[in-house]
């Protein structure tokens, strides 16, 4: 069970974009032309082997338009997970009663993503890479097999909702991971999913805020990390820690 991915939502694609290549001296984007289907545009940056993307859409009415909406502005927006147990997790998502939002099977890949209102907090996908490790949604290089990406890691996300216990009670019975519970970001109760190199964190949203992923969390080389401890980009927070 692995954090693959995680998605940004931007009202203009290039400025969020090019800011977060020069921020973490990421290489050239891929820019799926699949999306186009959705309504919007993007580009996929490779770190290591996981994948940061940002989305904007490019047509009126599109999901990603009306989160834009209502959130007033860029944030974070979707979570890819890479299942090797895709079944199992596509059965217990059902068996909540989660709707598919989206749903695709491939020879190198299947994905299904699950409806952000059932599951709170961002749209979660859980996708199957076979053979597992390469990524489709990450480019050519990707598609069928394993190919490499810049000196960062993307170690986890947090996700701020008003009930965080349950939230990410929710997502581990859908993923199969058992929750832990620790403090939140507010220093109330909160709680994390641990994944192999990875987590995901949930945190209380605070009053008045949307519930939304929040935060990214990355493991850079010292150098290129040069001291930071985060940066605000997209509408979320990088926080960013050394790499082992």
């Amino acid at each position: 069970m692995r954090l693959r991915q995680a998605v940004l939502v931007a009202a203009e694609l290039e400025p969020v974009a090019t800011a977060l290549r020069g921020a973490l001296d990421l290489g050239e984007p891929f820019r799926d032309p699949g999306v186009g289907v959705f309504g919007l545009a993007n580009t996929v940056f490779a770190l290591d082997d996981c994948f940061l993307e940002v989305i904007s859409p490019t047509e009126p009415q599109t999901a990603a338009g009306r989160h834009l909406e209502r959130h007033g502005g860029d944030g974070g927006y979707m979570v890819i997970f890479d299942v090797e147990d895709l079944d199992g997790a596509r059965s217990r998502a059902l068996g909540m009663g989660v709707r598919v939002a989206w749903q695709i099977d491939l020879p190198d890949i299947s994905a299904t993503h699950l409806h952000p209102a059932d599951m709170r907090g961002a749209i979660v996908s859980i996708d199957r890479s076979n053979p597992y490790g390469s990524w489709r949604w990450g480019g050519p290089q990707w598609t069928g097999r394993i190919g490499s990406g810049a000196s960062a890691r993307l170690t986890g996300v947090t996700i701020a909702v008003d009930d965080p216990v349950a939230v990410g009670a929710r997502w581990g019975e859908v993923l199969g991971v058992e929750p832990q519970q620790d403090g939140g970001l507010d220093g109330g109760i909160g709680s994390f999913l641990p994944l192999d190199g990875g987590e995901v964190r949930f945190a209380g949203a605070g009053e008045g805020c949307g519930e939304a992923l929040v935060e990214i969390a990355l493991a850079l080389p010292a150098a290129l990390r040069a001291g930071r401890e985060a940066i605000e980009l997209g509408g979320v927070r990088l926080s960013l820690s050394d790499a082992a």
